[in-house]
């Protein structure tokens, strides 16, 4: 069975989450720097069966484009360029950074544990991601 990778994309680092096989639970995956991304991507799809890529929407508040879909849609092109058999989707992101910091706290992380040093906020805002899309496709 296949599953579903999803990219909270950064300009600096990008967070991913996977399905598991059945496509029920999203789970965090790594954080990677953003200009290793797409050779990471590459990597994981030919080791793992994925029939989609899930990337996060970045959008205002008012519904426009945020600045770094300046960076997103280079990226798209690439990789459906590269992986055509491969379906993939935009999802709306927007408040998956606040979402993701509550989790954190709900779950008890330490202050120190939230900093985004060590990339946990983009990989719990993939997961909110997947998770979201996932939801969608249910309904």
């Amino acid at each position: 069975m296949s599953r579903i990778l999803a990219i909270d994309y950064g300009k600096k680092r990008c967070g991913l989450a996977v399905s598991d096989p059945l496509k029920i639970i999203a789970g965090a995956l790594d954080t990677v720097p953003t200009a290793a991304l797409f050779d990471y991507i590459s990597k994981y799809i030919a080791a793992e069966d994925v029939d989609t890529l899930v990337v996060g929407l970045p959008r205002q508040t008012n519904g426009e484009d945020s600045e770094t879909m300046k960076y997103i849609r280079p990226f798209v092109g690439r990789f459906r360029k590269a992986h055509p058999g491969i379906r993939l989707e935009m999802v709306d992101e927007r408040f998956t950074t606040k979402l993701a910091f509550k989790a954190m706290l709900d779950a008890g992380l330490k202050k120190s544990d939230r900093n985004n040093k060590n990339g946990i906020v983009d990989k719990v805002s993939a997961t909110i991601i997947l998770q979201t899309y996932m939801e969608s496709l249910r309904q």
